[in-house]
């Protein structure tokens, strides 16, 4: 097994597509691409628009959080699901249903009368995503060979990491822009007629493709998963605003047990030669732990750092939608260079460019705490804040590829379906624990110290877990494979 310059998916390295496949056009690449490009931009999107979905819906902040992390949750559980659903029943007709969907919750997003109703929608929409996302990678592979799959994949791995900060900038934009005065609502109507545009392309350019065995689902790994990870994020989300009542302390101490429960069902499940969600042996690999273990602090530091300064961007510096967005520029543009810039680094210092991004990162991460907390508020500028998104943005967007790279390259070539899910489930369910925890701890925060301490200890916490990400990058072998 070989992996792309970016890291981002493993791929054989002479495996042509196979011959009753058809192969994929130039506008079959781009309208897959651009299935891939939005359930990443959506996940932040709705970001810079929290304020006005607050002040509209009447949305407590906890429902607030439950609006990000309802979306990554089903999100993350669902991902594995829907590429074994393409692997049986075909990945044209998958990313047909999955972006049809995507469309459809986006309009009950758009059209959502109170703030449960977007939570619901939301999380339809997640699952919509799952659908369609893992169907890309796999037509991918399954109609390119050569240089063309390894553009095809470099591609893949661009678009996921721009399209992060891309979402919450778009965001302000379209809630500035409130066209026919539908304010915070474009954010997801937005998305039909794009949605729409990928259906009709789809149908025109993508072949279908699906796996020759393909793998049994895991019905029960599933919804073990499901009830596990929001057995744990609901309490933390909506338990603090509520008071801690009785439900949320007793699910909160439910959720280990589920989670053991689950372990339990996956190693039953491998034992007797089933496909289980995530593979127990998988898990048992050092290289899968070490890559797993990489993971933690940029996915959660990440989703909880978008968060947290959406709210103060806007709430505390009292920043328009559109310049909230437009303040996080720097930070996509440092990405989008340091992604270009990755596969050189990587070349050049193997695994220790996972320390210098951590290390960047950490500085920059450094530099805003110390504008916020010194600097007058009225001071804070999109200029003043500029140094240290910048810094950011430049680790940032190394962490991703050098995530993938270092977890896949522990997976064997025949489990490469596998790795990919287990890569993807892992990020997804990062993105939602961070929202949940860092969010939590924000939120409980801003009205005891106020919202200039809690941003700074959010950004302490997620210091403390790029410092660990760059000690832990020490201990891998310095050749990555």
């Amino acid at each position: 097994m070989t992996l792309t310059t970016d890291g981002a998916q493993p791929r054989p390295r002479t495996a042509p597509p196979h011959p009753k496949t058809a192969a994929l056009t130039p506008l079959g690449l781009v309208t897959i691409l651009l299935g891939a490009a939005l359930p990443m931009i959506d996940f932040f999107i709705v970001n810079v628009a929290l304020p006005d979905i607050e002040a509209d819906l009447h949305a407590p902040a906890a429902t607030l959080e439950m609006v990000v992390a309802g979306y990554a949750v089903a999100y993350a559980v669902l991902l594995v699901l829907g590429g074994r659903l393409g692997d049986s029943y075909g990945r044209r007709a998958l990313f047909l249903w999955g972006a049809a969907a995507f469309g459809l919750t986006s309009l009950a997003c758009g059209l959502a009368p109170t703030a449960w109703w977007l939570v619901a929608a939301r999380a339809a929409q997640g699952a919509a995503s799952a659908i369609m996302l893992p169907q890309v990678l796999a037509t991918i592979h399954a109609t390119t060979s050569g240089e063309r799959r390894a553009r095809a994949v470099s591609l893949y791995g661009s678009v996921g990491g721009v399209s992060m900060v891309l979402g919450q900038i778009l965001g302000g934009v379209l809630v500035a822009a409130d066209l026919a005065g539908t304010g915070w609502r474009m954010v997801f109507l937005v998305n039909v007629p794009v949605a729409a545009l990928a259906l009709l392309f789809a149908v025109r350019s993508v072949p279908d493709s699906r796996a020759e065995r393909p793998a049994r689902g895991d019905l029960a790994g599933t919804v073990l998963f499901a009830v596990s990870l929001t057995a744990f994020l609901l309490p933390l989300t909506e338990g603090r605003a509520a008071g801690w009542p009785l439900w949320s302390v007793l699910t909160l101490v439910a959720a280990p047990f589920l989670i053991l429960a689950f372990a339990a069902v996956e190693r039953r499940a491998e034992a007797s030669g089933g496909s289980p969600l995530l593979p127990p042996s998988l898990l048992r690999e050092p290289g899968v732990r070490r890559g797993l273990a990489v993971g933690l602090p940029v996915f959660i530091g990440f989703s909880g750092w978008m968060f947290v300064s959406a709210v103060t961007l806007q709430k505390g510096l009292e920043y328009g939608a559109l310049k909230a967005g437009l303040t996080l520029v720097p930070m996509g543009a440092a990405q989008f260079a340091a992604s270009l810039l990755a596969p050189r680094l990587v070349r050049r210092l193997g695994s220790r460019a996972l320390t210098l991004c951590a290390l960047v990162h950490g500085t920059g991460v450094a530099v805003l705490a110390l504008t916020v907390l010194w600097a007058p508020w009225s001071a804070l500028t999109p200029l003043a804040l500029a140094p240290g998104l910048a810094l950011c943005g430049f680790g940032q967007g190394i962490q991703l590829p050098l995530y993938f790279r270092i977890l896949l390259s522990a997976v064997p070539a025949a489990r490469a379906g596998a790795g990919s899910g287990l890569a993807a489930t892992a990020q997804q369910s990062c993105l939602a624990v961070g929202v949940a925890t860092l969010g939590s701890l924000f939120l409980a925060m801003e009205s005891g110290v106020g919202m200039r301490e809690a941003f700074a200890t959010v950004l302490a916490v997620q210091l403390a877990g790029l410092l660990a990400l760059a000690a832990l990058s020490l201990r891998l072998p310095r050749e990555l494979a």
